[in-house]
């Protein structure tokens, strides 16, 4: 329409010819700038219909300094200076010290994004392009903001937690939680006595029946008293059948000896010693 307008404002006095040859170079002028505008890095060109009609992208985020590798989406009317604020999370690196290259999926880079007033939209991004953030600080290390060994850490002796207030342990000892409450003491003490005494009634090769979580299976005690993996007396047993956790050792320690998957430990509440001879499974000797 603007077209049509200026032809007919600057063609009123003009020839049938010169009409035609005023309207060829308007046209050739509007396309020209039409080609152009696409690759236009100058950030005012955009209005905001055209800001309006951005789509979101998203792009894998990569940095030279941390070993980043995130999969963040980006709105295309977003200025290069809000990208690079948004970026100092991801790849830990100052926004003043960043510098933005956008890459193809082989690594190879297309363009520098290097004008923080321009909008991201400006440049050819498309979904799944690296933008490859480096870091411009020469002083800067690879992976220094991800070696926790080299922050300072808080620490505290036993004695000085359980002077500290404001801690876990010292709600319980105010309200008398837990292990503070004297009944629950003194229950945890019955129940160490109860198992030592269950312990001691028990003979290593005496059969039994116990309790695990897939269910109550036969078999034989093979050890019984204090193990390395746990508090409190344990007891050592050698299933009928391939229902246990392992050969009878636990994290490298061997308690006793048995084929794998037949070993398991319980505690003595879970066990009851008698007369549990292995059971028949009804198998006759040429079916076994």
């Amino acid at each position: 329409c603007f077209i049509l307008f200026l032809f007919s404002v600057q063609t009123a006095h003009r020839t049938p010819k010169d009409r035609g040859t005023l309207l060829n170079s308007l046209l050739r002028t509007r396309v020209v700038h039409l080609t152009r505008f696409p690759f236009d890095t100058s950030a005012r060109h955009y209005t905001a219909q055209n800001v309006a009609k951005m789509s979101i992208v998203t792009l894998m985020v990569a940095g030279s300094t941390s070993s980043v590798h995130a999969e963040k989406r980006f709105d295309k009317g977003s200025t290069i200076r809000t990208v690079k604020t948004k970026l100092e999370l991801v790849v830990g690196i100052p926004a003043a010290s960043m510098k933005l290259v956008l890459r193809d999926p082989n690594g190879t880079d297309i363009c520098v994004m290097d004008d923080d007033d321009a909008f991201l939209g400006r440049y050819p991004v498309e979904d799944f392009l690296t933008l490859y953030v480096k870091n411009t600080d020469m002083t800067a290390r690879v992976g220094e903001y991800e070696d926790v060994s080299k922050v300072e850490k808080f620490e505290l002796t036993t004695e000085e937690y359980e002077q500290r207030a404001g801690t876990v342990q010292h709600f319980k000892r105010k309200h008398k939680l837990g292990r503070f409450n004297p009944e629950f003491a003194d229950k945890v003490l019955a129940q160490a006595e109860e198992e030592e005494a269950a312990v001691q009634a028990m003979n290593i090769g005496d059969r039994c029946e116990v309790i695990t979580k897939n269910g109550t299976h036969r078999g034989e005690v093979r050890f019984k008293g204090g193990v390395d993996f746990s508090a409190g007396n344990w007891v050592g047993v050698k299933l009928d059948e391939p229902y246990g956790k392992n050969n009878g050792s636990v994290k490298g320690r061997q308690y006793f000896e048995c084929p794998d998957k037949y070993g398991v430990f319980v505690k003595p509440s879970n066990i009851t010693v008698g007369d549990f001879p292995e059971e028949d499974l009804g198998l006759s000797d040429d079916e076994l």
